[in-house]
């Protein structure tokens, strides 16, 4: 089951007043014109913290001990407050946080006293970006002060960075901006000292500035978060809750400024011998690639990154899956100039305190471009060797905020022919899989109130230079999605409405469009659909269409602050809705509706530090107006005194129609069942941390399914770190699709029998990882997947009518079936007579029982032999 659960925010969050304000005051206005005037105080519903930026006036030596006399100058960030485990309470360890800056950099000192000195200190060495159980401090700054951005700086005791940027809602992990931070332990706790260019940062060009900022502690033996600007747990926080620093005046340094990176890979491949007579297999292959990186800072704000000839290989494999369904399964991008900056491309925002089996309107999912070549062999191709990816022989994108408050996407791809070899009726040559082809997106936004109402817009755009009729009949000549994104909040961010809708449409020959039609997106084929029609949306199955399109939307309304909440949210595909060639959509179809109360208790007691109660429904229905979906749930979700983290959830799901599960045929009845969730996990500052989880489902015809997995992470020394997380599942089903036969006695189901069967399936798993940190610069991971699958098909079946959720088994309730074994005694198919001595001609249908047995791992040696410059082996 696919869960979708809003993450509960527990840190925190209610102002307090640093006593910088008197100092500002006492200066007056920084500027006349500059953005600290603009951004004052008053503009904030709340009071907000501020602390004044100093121009350096003599060098900084990096090296974490802040002793330059401009730092003790530098008036200090301080009065912090806890946000757990005391909720508003003053923080039980001093912080002071200075900044500095020149024409080149921002510089950010921070002091991070500690009452039991050096012996409090709590640090553990790990990669860049990866969490750790350990003392830090993070710094978060809204650099466009639009109350919407993020840009995150952290560090830990030993050094270890993390970041995330830039400048966006949802900042991006995956960012790996070049700057330099130093830290030292000391008898008075710790200090890390930043150097942080203006070139990796993106501000607007006023020549003063106030930018938002947030400040973080974790005070690891105690498990206290502490922060400067102050929200409380119940409250909306965020950017529009930030303190402020005021006074920076950004010089040259934020200038234009060019990265080149070129590159060079070689790959050589070892494998075990391959089918006999295969002329493409060949044992050992080596491969060299040359090709380039480029990043130019335009203005301040706004950056161009293109990449020539990439090697985007990803530093860790795709995990081991066994997909048993009619949908494609999706796994996330990792290639870094995709990843970095796709929060300016995110469209489609979904947002949910509970609900399951629902998805996102997603317009832009970047693994299609370099994807696997999609084209078809030629009937009576004995060998071929088809490439694995899809060459990007260029790719470009421009990203940034303008001067009047518009945030701009630009991407553009390009994509080579493919060709495989292969062998045809005993002649050699190649056949084409993949066209040129390019790829574009186009994002806007545009805030307005201080962030408060946001309206955006998006475009893509796929066009194939098509030339061979194998790829003219699979793929499309060109398609499109454009959409339209919305936010507004209000009364102090409590309350929120949040929504999209685009169009699709795919251009093609009719028979991509009626590859589409009966995709099991949308199963236009279906013989008791309603008749629709294809004016401008398409709606009904026509083998001769030359172009499908639709439409979707999302809306939620939701309070997202107090101890009560609530929301309630549609989300929505008309049948035609395609977007596929640049996006990640499964369905089309339906109109889902969900809405849930929940209960936010943030206050520790005697029994909790923080829960969060949810009780609700979710109902589904397709265009023709069948229920296709009915789902009551309640959880809790939190943390025990004791700082163990223990969430539990239960599912109930009625009897429902089904529209997909025959695969093109008739409505069905879903039988109904239960699902449960528990899941626990310890205290992570300990050496040993364990993660348990369990799920179980009931079903109404005795169906059931169990899984477990028990994760484990050892710390046997601070820089190294081991994971195993074993996981098995067994799980039985009285429905599984197994084929469709055409019967034309079969009058019930339109002249074909939809045969299925009860399955049972186990599975195995052993991720294993083992980190090993040299330096904060120096790592070795280790990666290992372990996987084993059996799944075993019995019992087979069908409806005894469309629309009934009764089944007759063939052998029992109906026909006979009789096993057909080969010479080792193995089962190869069956022999099925669905009527016994009826009209209904007896069948065959292949065993499909399977085993999957894989291993994948890798072994990645990290070092960032400079700020900026990463070497991977």
């Amino acid at each position: 089951m696919k869960l979708l659960r809003r993450s509960v925010a527990v840190l925190a969050l209610a102002l307090t007043t640093s006593p910088l304000h008197s100092i500002l005051a006492a200066q007056g206005p920084i500027a006349e014109n500059g953005s600290a005037r603009a951004h004052n105080a008053a503009e904030h519903a709340l009071p907000s913290p501020r602390v004044l930026a100093l121009r350096r006036a003599e060098p900084i030596h990096l090296d974490g001990k802040l002793d330059e006399p401009r730092w003790t100058a530098a008036p200090a960030a301080t009065n912090f407050r806890q946000a757990q485990p005391k909720p508003g309470d003053a923080a039980t360890q001093r912080t002071e946080v200075r900044i500095l800056f020149d024409d080149e950099a921002l510089y950010v000192g921070a002091r991070m006293f500690d009452s039991a000195g050096r012996a409090g200190i709590r640090s553990q060495l790990v990669r860049r970006d990866q969490g750790a159980s350990s003392d830090w401090i993070e710094l978060i700054f809204d650099t466009y002060h639009n109350h919407i951005g993020r840009t995150v700086f952290a560090v830990n005791p030993s050094g270890v960075k993390q970041d995330a940027g830039q400048a966006t809602e949802f900042a991006d992990e995956s960012w790996d901006p070049v700057y330099e931070v130093k830290t030292s332990i000391d008898s008075a706790g710790w200090t890390a000292e930043f150097r942080i260019p203006f070139s990796q940062l993106r501000f607007s060009r006023d020549s003063v500035q106030s930018w938002g900022m947030q400040v973080w502690r974790t005070t690891n033996r105690s498990n206290e978060v502490a922060m400067w600007s102050y929200w409380a747990p119940e409250e909306s926080g965020g950017p529009s809750r930030f303190g402020h620093i005021d006074g920076l005046a950004p010089g040259r340094g934020a200038g234009r400024r060019l990265e080149v990176l070129p590159y060079i890979v070689g790959q050589f491949n070892s494998l075990q011998p391959g089918p006999a007579g295969d002329p493409f297999f060949d044992r050992h292959e080596g491969k060299v690639r040359l090709g380039g990186d480029m990043k130019y800072l335009l203005t301040s704000n706004v950056t161009l990154d293109a990449t020539f000839n990439p090697d985007f290989g990803q530093v860790e494999v795709d995990p081991a899956v066994v997909n048993l369904s009619a949908f494609e399964t999706f796994f996330p991008e990792r290639r870094p100039f995709f990843v970095e900056g796709s929060g300016v491309f995110g469209f489609g925002g979904f947002s949910c305190y509970f609900c399951s089996n629902a998805s996102s309107l997603s317009l832009f999912y970047s693994r299609r471009i370099g994807r696997t070549p999609q084209g078809l062999l030629p009937e009576g191709t004995s060998y071929s060797k088809v490439p694995d990816a899809t060459t990007i022989l260029g790719a470009a994108k421009v990203t940034g905020r303008t001067r009047n408050g518009f945030t701009i996407g630009l991407l553009d791809a390009v994509t080579d022919r493919e060709d495989a070899p292969i062998v045809l009726n005993g002649n050699r040559m190649e056949q084409r899989v993949e066209p040129y082809t390019n790829y574009f997106v186009g994002r806007l936004k545009k805030d307005f109130k201080g962030g408060n109402i946001v309206i955006g817009a998006i475009g893509t755009s796929v066009i194939r230079s098509l030339r061979d009729p194998l790829l003219e009949s699979r793929l499309a000549k060109h398609s499109e999605a454009v959409g339209i994104d919305y936010s507004a909040r209000w009364k102090n961010r409590t309350y929120s409405l949040v929504g999209n809708v685009a169009f699709s449409n795919v251009s093609a020959d009719p028979a991509v469009i009626r590859r589409l039609q009966n995709s099991s997106a949308r199963y236009f084929q279906r013989p008791d659909r309603e008749p629709g029609s294809n004016r401008f949306l398409s709606d009904r199955y026509d083998p001769n269409a030359t172009a499908l399109r639709g439409l979707g939307g999302y809306t939620r309304l939701a309070k997202e602050a107090g101890k009560f909440r609530f929301e309630s949210a549609v989300n929505w595909r008309t049948p035609g809705f395609e977007a596929n060639d640049l996006a990640f959509n499964t369905r089309s179809d339906y109109f889902w509706m969900n809405a849930n109360v929940a209960l936010s208790l943030s206050r520790p007691t005697n029994w909790y530090r923080n829960y969060f109660l949810v009780l609700g429904n979710q109902r589904q229905y397709n265009f023709d107006g069948d229920r296709t979906d009915t789902q009551f749930h309640v959880g809790a979700f939190g943390q025990l005194r004791n700082y163990w983290g223990v969430n539990l959830f239960a599912i109930r799901r009625t009897d429902t129609d089904d529209d997909g599960l025959l695969r093109g045929g008739p409505v069905v009845q879903r039988p109904g069942y239960w699902y449960f969730d528990a899941n626990i996990n310890s205290d992570d500052r300990k050496r040993v941390r364990l993660n348990l989880n369990s799920n179980s489902s009931i079903g109404d015809l005795g169906n059931l399914s169990w899984y477990t997995s028990a994760g484990i992470d050892i710390r046997p020394a601070s820089n190294v770190t081991l994971s195993f997380n074993p996981s098995y599942r067994w799980s039985t089903s009285r429905t599984q699709y197994v084929s469709a036969i055409a019967d034309p006695t079969h009058t019930a189901f339109y002249g074909t029998r939809y045969v299925l069967s009860d399955l049972e399936q186990t599975t195995l798993g052993l991720d294993t990882r083992i980190n090993t940190t040299f330096t904060p610069t120096l790592t070795l991971e280790l990666y290992l997947q372990p996987f084993l699958s059996a799944v075993h098909y019995k019992n087979f079946k069908e409806y005894a009518a469309p629309r009934s959720g009764v089944l007759q088994t063939y052998g029992k309730e109906i026909g006979t079936i009789a096993e057909v074994r080969n010479q080792q005694g193995q089962v190869t198919e069956y022999t099925i007579d669905p009527d016994a001595q009826g009209p209904a001609a007896a069948f065959t249908q292949a065993n499909p029982d399977f085993n999957l047995r894989s291993l994948r791992g890798n072994a990645v040696l990290r070092w960032e032999y400079r700020p900026g410059s990463t070497l991977y082996l």
